[in-house]
């Protein structure tokens, strides 16, 4: 499982149906003409910063996840190491150098609150760009 999909695993409760945003090549098409294909379910949307401020209500450590990427994957309880977050850069197609980890991190953050959006996710303005 990539990493971006164990941070949507998180946030979006398991009813929460993949969408073309997180990889899936979405329905094959079959030989039998003039037959509708049904409408795609309305995929309910999730308010992330609720959920994860709910999470940083409970947790013990005071976390950041509003500007952090390394606090918002503690407070997901995934790996935040320097090297689960280059994983998660080269998932995301990051084209900087990953030595400059405070480039990157200001980058990861910014392109997970835009894949969450993408996949249903409510973010709040000031984390959309």
């Amino acid at each position: 499982m990539s990493i971006f999909s164990k941070i949507l695993s998180k946030i979006f409760p398991s009813s929460h149906a993949e969408t073309p945003a997180q990889g899936s090549s979405g329905p094959i098409a079959t030989e039998r003409p003039n037959v509708a294909a049904p409408a795609p379910a309305a995929i309910p949307q999730v308010d992330v910063e609720a959920v994860l401020n709910g999470m940083a209500s409970q947790h013990a450590e005071k976390l950041n996840w509003r500007t952090s990427i390394v606090d918002l994957l503690k407070l997901l309880g995934l790996d935040s190491s320097l090297a689960a977050r280059k994983e998660l850069a080269s998932e995301l197609h990051y084209s900087g150098s990953t030595d400059d980890s405070a480039a990157m991190n200001i980058w990861l953050h910014k392109q997970v609150m835009q894949k969450l959006a993408a996949n249903g996710g409510k973010i709040p303005d000031d984390l959309k760009d």
